[in-house]
């Protein structure tokens, strides 16, 4: 496993992260044995939101931290909070605060590493965020910040009230789903894919130290599911085949490397609940692809350099 010093903070943390949204339909045995197979594949990370399984993803975990309090010690913990299924994004005061120590309770902990507002609310007052930032920071509840699906301006109007740096922001991206490099590829031209859809946030998270998590890692779009063997990108299966037999991997690992050689020191969010796959996406870290492989898989999916 690979691992970097997270800027704005004192974590060492993992290249390839555990997102634990799916867990919710797992035994507390099947969780048990997912967590210790990340961390036996050097895997610290762990990345939860208080709506993964109308809660019961967190709880799951939080009764194998039960069974195993001295594991907590070795893991870094991540929630999010803030969207109100069917109903609203919130981000007032109360509700992060009462979310947050919600999630403690199920996870079993006395505090999270790393807090997320998982998507931007319309109604944001900066302020009462910072508000609510300060209490659960001081309380000792959450020990650093960021956000998920947010624009540079929507982190920018963020960081001008809370004293606390935002580190992370999480953002869908893969080869297939890859629009925040699109944009930049395609400056200034005509076609679709010069569209800037997202305020330029690769390049300005690079210049703010701000950590992009991406998630769907393998995930092509909602309707079409995962590009892995799917038959609608068929050479991009057949070039990822080609590097994972070259890499001694599986196409899921070549998926991930593409994520992990690009400069900007992602922290891409795997979803499997499986053991085996786990192992098989944590083998991304041994390749190392070639400036020419990765491009190879961009132009796999059928978007076109200008």
């Amino acid at each position: 496993m690979l691992y970097f010093n997270l800027p704005h903070t004192d974590l060492n943390v993992s290249r390839i992260a555990l997102g634990c949204m799916r867990i919710a339909d797992k035994s507390v045995d099947e969780v048990e044995k997912l967590i210790y197979t990340a961390l036996d594949e050097g895997i610290n990370f762990f990345d939860h939101a208080d709506i993964y399984g109308g809660g019961k993803s967190e709880t799951i975990f939080g009764e194998v931290l039960k069974r195993h309090p001295e594991l907590r010690e070795k893991m870094i913990i991540q929630t999010k909070c803030a969207i109100v299924p069917g109903k609203r994004y919130d981000f007032s005061k109360e509700h992060i605060v009462s979310s947050v120590k919600a999630s403690l309770k199920r996870l079993n902990t006395d505090y999270v590493d790393i807090l997320l507002l998982h998507r931007p609310d319309a109604l944001c007052d900066p302020k009462e965020v910072a508000e609510a930032f300060d209490e659960l920071y001081e309380t000792g509840l959450v020990k650093y910040f960021g956000v998920s699906n947010h624009t540079p301006l929507q982190i920018e109007l963020l960081q001008k009230y809370t004293k606390h740096p935002i580190i992370i922001n999480q953002l869908q991206l893969s080869i297939v789903h890859s629009v925040m490099i699109d944009s930049g590829l395609n400056m200034n031209m005509k076609e679709a894919w010069a569209q800037d859809k997202d305020g330029g946030v690769l390049d300005y998270c690079r210049l703010k130290d701000i950590t992009i998590q991406p998630w769907s890692v393998v995930q092509a779009s909602w309707a079409e599911g995962t590009f892995l063997d799917n038959p609608k990108y068929e050479k991009l299966n057949t070039v990822m085949q080609e590097l994972a037999d070259e890499y001694h991997v599986t196409k899921s690992a070549i998926a991930i490397a593409w994520l992990l050689r690009h400069p900007a020191c992602m922290q891409p969010i795997v979803g499997t609940t499986s053991p085996v796959h786990l192992k098989e996406s944590a083998d991304a870290c041994k390749v190392e692809l070639t400036r020419q492989q990765w491009y190879d898989l961009y132009l796999a999916s059928e978007k076109p350099l200008p």
